[in-house]
């Protein structure tokens, strides 16, 4: 049984964590920790725990975490949470972080897009980007696992097999997402307050969203050359979730069919991958609560367009549950554990 702890346990995606991680045959919480000052009952956040649950959440202490921790998951904001990282690094603890810092090998692109100088460039070689489909045999052997964004997720999963067989032509993508209101955190923002969000939706940061340079990032890579992405995200009235519809232009002579096979090519023994026959689309109900990547895609007979929609819940897929199935994979659990519904 391994010890794992969660610094930063009171948001969003640390919630989720305890959620998964209490029914991990395989895992035991040593830590929980928050940057208040005063102990919380994990019961007072999350209710529906089952009898016999009786963690709390106390002030962090490197220290007391250090000495009772395997596996150690940074839920913390984006350019707070680089400094933790490397301390556990340092006392050579494994480290998954859901935050931004270490997804980016561009050092400049970090810089532009996040305002600040990274704290440890150093660390930024070792990390390995936690997309299980794509980088599973490196993250079997990684120390640092940066866990992906939520946005980029489905996109990349999507779009990484299409580019890989050169399917489709670089400069064509337009990616239309919109995401739950649990993406934008608990932090105090009068745009996502629920006088200004029900019955509402909105587009945001466009040509903005710091998510844009990790997905071209890893699509760069897997396409071999450069490439065009237009990406506009938008949130919804709802509490989890994210439905992107991609927009692509397939090359000469490409049909529905090899559209088809490079996807179930990549995916069909994906256990948390669900490919759908062309013209059948996921919704948001089909995944939320889940670990799983919906795909569905469309071509047009009449044209050269290829339309793609994916479905992801943003907290799992596009966080803590990636974040469990990463683990699973490190430590040698089978990839489910913690993670199936039935």
């Amino acid at each position: 049984m391994i010890k794992c702890a969660i610094i930063g346990a009171t948001g969003f995606t640390g919630m989720e964590l305890i959620k998964i991680l209490v029914r991990h045959p395989g895992v035991r919480i040593t830590h929980l920790t928050t940057r208040q000052d005063t102990p919380i009952p994990v019961r007072n956040l999350i209710p529906v725990l089952p009898p016999g649950i009786d963690l709390e959440i106390v002030p962090y202490s490197f220290t007391d975490v250090k000495k009772n921790a395997d596996v150690v998951f940074v839920c913390l904001p984006h350019t707070e949470a680089a400094e933790t990282v490397k301390e556990f690094r340092r006392a050579n603890k494994i480290v998954i972080d859901l935050s931004a810092d270490f997804r980016l090998k561009g050092l400049k692109e970090y810089e532009r897009w996040y305002k600040v100088e990274h704290p440890c460039p150093e660390l930024v070689k070792e990390a390995v980007y936690g997309l299980p489909e794509l980088y599973r045999e490196k993250i079997k052997q990684a120390d640092l696992i940066a866990n992906p964004g939520c946005y980029p997720t489905g996109v990349i999963l999507a779009l990484a097999p299409l580019l890989k067989n050169k399917l489709i032509e670089r400069d064509s993508m337009i990616v239309d997402a919109a995401s739950g209101v649990s993406g934008a955190g608990k932090k105090l923002d009068p745009a996502t307050q629920f006088i200004e969000l029900e019955e509402n939706y909105l587009a945001y940061k466009v040509n903005k969203h710091q998510h844009m340079p990790e997905m071209r990032e890893v699509l760069e890579t897997y396409s071999g050359a450069g490439i065009s992405l237009t990406f506009v995200p938008h949130l919804l009235p709802v509490k989890r979730g994210i439905l992107a519809t991609i927009y692509l232009q397939r090359r000469k002579n490409v049909s529905a069919r090899k559209i088809e096979a490079a996807l179930k090519a990549a995916y069909d023994k994906e256990p948390f991958v669900r490919l759908r026959p062309e013209g059948n689309f996921p919704a948001l109900r089909d995944v939320q609560g889940t670990n799983y990547c919906d795909i569905g895609f469309t071509t047009d007979p009449q044209s050269d367009r290829v339309i793609l929609v994916t479905a992801i819940d943003n907290l799992l897929k596009g966080a803590s549950g990636q974040a469990v199935q990463n683990m699973n994979i490190r430590m040698e659990f089978a990839e489910d554990e913690g993670l199936k519904l039935w």
